[in-house]
């Protein structure tokens, strides 16, 4: 990130920022006005701490759904790619005036693994039929790089702001989540129990929404976990509270519970999936010894199964998850079945895994072609299934599909590596950092369950993997140098 020398130019960015607001909105209506505030605000924003452009970033990159089919307006770039485009910028601004190189090596494993990984979905490019679907796809995966390369550059002291601007941009979205769930929508086809909604955010469906809540729910729980260990070691030590350590102890309980919430309002069985392994992957990773991790893992599963057999668990939610698993383990050919409202879900599903499937059959080593699932869905799909619907609903029958044997296997590569690294994160010196790379492991642990439902990479949810990956590779460096950030 930017350090704090390299915005001594922010009195004059204020002020030449104030001139153009004020010139322009002398010459707009009302509404238009606002828009050029808010774009003041982030400018100003921008020039206080060089993290308010990489939060609002984050926080507003969802709203790509959200202002694609509700804004009357026809941009070139989404609100992400504008707001990527000029957090690079000012970067890259600050750091030639303040006479720093542009260029550096970062010696960490997880920048190579992206660019390798990304070499091998190179290869798709020869047989995708739309170059343009391939590279819109490709480019996401070099974003992520560039935020690995740039934030372990330049986030290295003060990472855990990366924490913070993650944990934001997921409580506003459950917030407005929440809000859907009570009553705030208008989408009839997602009304629950006759007067709840399931809550979709600014995505506009809810498995994603409850998939970019599952992402980041488990580094609010680690966090809240850290400072509650914080909080008891310097009551032990000096019999009295920090208060600055409550606090932020019960910022992280508010955010987990409100993102828990938010999750649960999704009525995503992907996303419930996840969290499960996740929060068991956690509580094994939470102790050094393995073996104890293996026990309390142990006693968790058999908790769950305790609180299923009994009854003890919400009906409805119990009703949910075995009809779905039900219908997943006794179909296998969705063609001479009978299509209800009770199974279309898990029909549709099933019929995209097939087109996929047939995708993968016809080009079998190199796929065709990244991003490519929906131009040439027409010729693979299943009679009575005629919407794409962008993905195959199974990321991994995605990849086998659009990059082949060669694309899925460095995919999992990658993230075996990615897991692996995180794993030896652990080792890190201080707590809060510790239960941060613990944290990390739920994100991808959940990243790969929910990923046999759904497409995560969808409305700018990338740059959030991107900077969890980031935020890894700072981590990684601190271990492997013995650091202790305090």
């Amino acid at each position: 990130m930017l350090g704090a020398a390299e915005f001594k130019i922010h009195e004059y960015v204020w002020l030449g920022a104030a001139v153009a607001a004020a010139t322009v909105a002398a010459t707009l209506p009302p509404i238009q006005v606002l828009g050029v505030l808010v774009v003041f605000a982030i400018a100003v924003a921008a020039t206080l701490t060089p993290y308010a452009l990489l939060t609002i970033l984050l926080v507003l990159s969802p709203l790509r759904a959200l202002i694609a089919t509700e804004a009357n307006l026809s941009l070139p770039l989404d609100i992400a790619e504008v707001l990527l485009v000029a957090y690079f910028a000012v970067w890259l601004a600050a750091r030639v005036m303040n006479r720093r190189p542009l260029v550096a090596v970062v010696r960490e494993p997880v920048l190579p693994a992206i660019l390798l990984f990304g070499g091998v979905l190179g290869i798709g490019a020869f047989s995708s039929v739309s170059l343009s679907a391939w590279l819109r796809e490709w480019l996401k995966w070099m974003i992520m790089a560039a935020f690995v390369w740039h934030l372990g550059l330049s986030a290295r002291e003060n990472w855990r702001w990366l924490v913070f601007a993650l944990l934001l941009s997921a409580v506003a979205n459950a917030a407005v989540g929440i809000y859907i769930f009570l009553g705030g929508s208008g989408a009839d086809h997602l009304l629950i129990f006759g007067r709840y909604f399931r809550a979709f955010g600014t995505f506009g469906q809810p498995n994603p929404f409850g998939g970019f809540m599952g992402i980041l729910l488990p580094l609010a729980l680690m966090g809240s976990f850290a400072y509650l260990l914080v909080i008891l070691r310097n009551f032990r030590q000096a019999k009295r509270l920090q208060r600055s350590n409550v606090v932020f102890f019960i910022c992280f309980v508010a955010a987990s519970v409100l993102i828990f919430c938010a999750l649960i309002a999704s009525w995503s069985r992907g996303a419930w999936l996840g969290f499960a392994m996740s929060t068991a992957v956690m509580i094994f990773a939470i102790p050094k010894h393995k073996w104890r991790g293996i026990g309390y893992a142990a006693m968790l599963v058999l908790l769950f199964a305790g609180l299923w057999y009994g009854g003890f668990l919400p009906r409805s939610i119990m009703n949910r998850l075995t009809t779905a698993a039900g219908d997943f383990l006794t179909i296998d050919d969705i063609r001479g079945v009978d299509i209800s409202p009770e199974n279309f879900a898990v029909m549709e599903r099933i019929a995209h895994w097939q087109a996929a499937l047939n995708m993968a059959q016809a080009q079998p080593v190199i796929g065709i072609g990244l991003g490519n699932y929906e131009v040439v869905y027409e010729q693979y799909r299943l009679i009575n299934w005629k919407d794409a619907l962008g993905h195959a609903h199974n990321f991994y029958l995605n990849m086998l599909a659009e990059t082949g044997i060669a694309g899925a296997l460095a995919y999992l590569g990658f993230w075996i590596g990615i897991f692996a690294l995180t794993w030896r994160t652990r080792a890190h010196p201080n707590l809060f950092a510790r239960c941060m790379a613990i944290g990390l492991l739920g994100c991808w642990t959940y990243l790969m369950a929910h990923s046999i439902f759904d497409n995560l990479y969808v409305n700018n949810l990338f740059l959030h993997i991107g900077v969890l990956l980031g935020m890894l590779s700072i981590l990684h460096q601190q271990v492997s140098r013995s650091l202790i950030v305090e």
